[in-house]
């Protein structure tokens, strides 16, 4: 029986910036001793969960992170003509009970985190509101309403795959379903400096001749190796067993793992990707990662090739896993787009595999 879909992908990124550290710069790994290139799960999840795909086919089962619930239900009970007093004063009690209310924001009804709200959520806390408007005195706190505001299971996707933690009611945490690694070059890297100019298109021939506008961007490139693992009984309790659904939902994020891209930069660099190599194993066996193919930073005048043989060749890290531990999985399928090889398989192929 299948319990795990793991995932495994090399992706070629020409020079780019798509996931910044706190100066602007790529992020990075030391890796084997040597440095890579790093692109974060948080980056690569929200690149994929706000991707056209995958918000093509799960219409309807999306949900939200956002501050600011508190703030959609202020404007609902403002257009039903509530006093802007009482509003807000029901929408920060509401807002409540999804955290800490931020006392620092100019909006007094914006909670201080980030909470994952499914569609359900959002609409039972416009219901709450509406019950207590009708209130002469409404209540200190919020906790009597929790089982009318918060759910366990519901069909919202994305929380279902990527979990949520909210911190004051820890009974309405979701466990997240999938899995996903920070992705990292192959190889090694050395981050590189742009050093640009922007030019003032109004200025005349007789000012002086200097630019705009100087400054300093780096960037990188590389084969980047991805790993994610999809645990479908998990997905489909947070489903509440709606087996369809978590049908829809592994189909929308294998295609997004193999096509979205991070959007850092993608203004200056246009990097946009998509996997040249994408592996999908199934089996209820252990999940295990094949970042250590790529232990040894591979070398050569063909990164691409060299990388997957590292993890597919006839000594690759494949094989010689299954040979000292048994069959790390029950069936497999595999995509490959490397140039100056035969094409094999197709995306379409793959996410039909993933999902079955």
């Amino acid at each position: 029986m299948t319990r795990f879909i793991q995932l495994h992908a090399l992706t070629v990124y020409a020079p780019s910036n798509l996931n910044r550290d706190d100066t602007g710069r790529p992020k990075t790994a030391k890796f084997g001793g040597a440095e890579r290139l790093r692109i974060s799960s948080q980056s690569l999840k929200r690149a994929i969960r706000k991707s056209a795909n995958f918000e093509k086919r799960l219409t309807g089962n999306l949900g939200a992170r956002t501050q600011r619930l508190g703030e959609v239900v202020r404007k609902h009970l403002i257009e039903k003509k509530l006093p802007e007093a009482k509003a807000e004063e029901v929408a920060k009690l509401v807002a409540s009970a999804y955290g800490k209310l931020d006392t620092k924001a100019k909006n007094p009804t914006f909670i201080a985190q980030l909470a994952f709200i499914s569609p359900e959520e959002r609409q039972l806390a416009i219901e709450v509101a509406d019950r207590l408007t009708s209130e002469e005195k409404l209540p200190e706190k919020i906790d009597n309403f929790i089982p009318d505001l918060l759910r366990r299971a519901d069909t919202a996707a994305d929380i279902a795959m990527f979990g949520r933690m909210l911190a004051d009611n820890p009974d309405y945490n979701r466990e997240a379903a999938v899995q996903v690694a920070h992705a990292i070059t192959t190889h090694k890297v050395e981050v590189e400096d742009d050093f640009y100019t922007a030019v003032d298109d109004l200025k005349k021939r007789s000012e002086d001749a200097g630019a705009g506008f100087i400054g300093e961007l780096g960037f990188g490139s590389g084969v980047f190796y991805l790993y994610a693992c999809i645990d479908r009984d998990q997905l489909e309790r947070n489903l509440g067993g709606d087996a369809g659904l978590a049908r829809k939902a592994i189909e929308a994020f294998v295609e997004g793992f193999a096509s979205a891209s991070p959007s850092g930069k993608q203004n200056s660099f246009a990097a946009h990707g998509r996997a040249n190599y994408l592996r999908v194993e199934k089996g209820s066996q252990q999940p295990r990662s094949l970042a250590a193919a790529f232990f040894k930073p591979v070398r050569g005048e063909n990164l691409l090739h060299d990388s997957v043989k590292a993890l597919d060749g006839g000594d690759g890290l494949i094989a010689q896993m299954s040979a000292a531990y048994g069959n790390c999985f029950d069936s497999d399928y595999e995509m490959r787009c490397i140039p100056g090889e035969p094409l094999q398989g197709s995306l379409s192929a793959a996410v039909a595999f993933a999902a079955e």
